[in-house]
């Protein structure tokens, strides 16, 4: 019930702001220890990570604590082409370099007083993140994309097959998020913050990929559907025509400990702004 009653707080708020080992899902492939690769087409792009191919199950079993049916139908993906992916969220110092630089539509999103350069950009909709990515490919002529969400899953994950990349308990000494009941920010150990904090705050995951849980949430390619039954299995965005829900990752600030598991997915509208949803970018190799 809890559970239902955050995603409908949460989507509500949204909608008033916008007017490996068995079914646990390990990566396969390069080891998650090795050397990462990393890259920045510009000085206004954001550094890149670089992912190594392999294969993964997207979901969690049933006996992981905290899923939802939104992660029923675990999926084994085998992710065959290279891609990079942000090695953290974009930063508001990235977004107003598009403003500056003729993109985004011209649009800038409010900070809510937390301050902007190295923060996450926030009250970013879908719609405003792919304006994003065509003006980082115009401008740089890489093929600049938001990650599709089985990519997004495999990046979090970097390999491991836990319920977090650092282990199955939550802890704030590893992410920024909430407390155990929503829906508020708690600062505790080394989260000390209750809104979003700078980006990199703390360690990164096994691939490099800096606050791939909790932070803000991190909008995919993909359109929003109920579960994996029928999800592509080669990695790609699945998507439908005039799609109006989209799908959001890896939970946020405000979020409680259930929200930002690897496996945890949410649905949000695409016009949707707020204060907690962000977004990373992707390119292909």
């Amino acid at each position: 019930m809890r559970r239902i009653l955050w995603e409908f707080v949460m989507v509500l708020a949204a909608i008033s702001m916008s007017s490996g080992a068995g079914l646990a899902a390990g990566a396969t492939g390069a080891a998650a220890s090795a050397a990462t690769h990393e890259f920045q087409d510009s000085a206004v792009a954001p550094m890149m990570i670089a992912i190594p191919t392999g294969m993964f199950v997207m979901g969690s079993p049933a006996s992981e604590p905290g899923r939802s049916s939104y992660e029923d139908a675990p999926n084994r993906v085998v992710i065959g082409r290279a891609f990079a992916i942000g090695k953290d969220d974009v930063t508001f110092e990235q977004w107003d370099a598009c403003v500056a630089g003729g993109g985004c539509n011209a649009y800038r999103p409010g900070d809510e007083g937390w301050g902007r350069g190295s923060q996450p950009v926030i009250n970013v909709s879908w719609d405003d993140a792919r304006a994003y990515v065509k003006w980082l490919s115009d401008t740089t002529g890489k093929p600049y994309r938001l990650p599709t969400e089985a990519e997004w899953e495999y990046s979090a994950r970097g390999g491991t097959a836990t319920v977090y990349w650092w282990g199955d308990i939550a802890s704030h000494d590893h992410a920024n998020y909430g407390a155990d009941t929503c829906c508020s920010g708690l600062a505790q150990g080394q989260d000390r913050w209750v809104t979003a904090s700078p980006v990199g705050s703390f360690a990164p995951n096994p691939f490099g990929l800096f606050d791939m849980n909790g932070e803000v949430m991190q909008l995919v390619a993909d359109c929003w559907h109920a579960s994996y039954a029928g999800a592509p299995a080669d990695g790609t965005s699945w998507d439908k025509e005039d799609c109006a829900m989209r799908t959001a990752r890896g939970g946020a600030w405000n979020s409680p400990p259930a929200f930002i598991r690897s496996a945890g997915r949410i649905w949000i509208p695409g016009t949707a702004r707020t204060k907690f949803i962000g977004f990373r970018v992707a390119r292909d190799m």
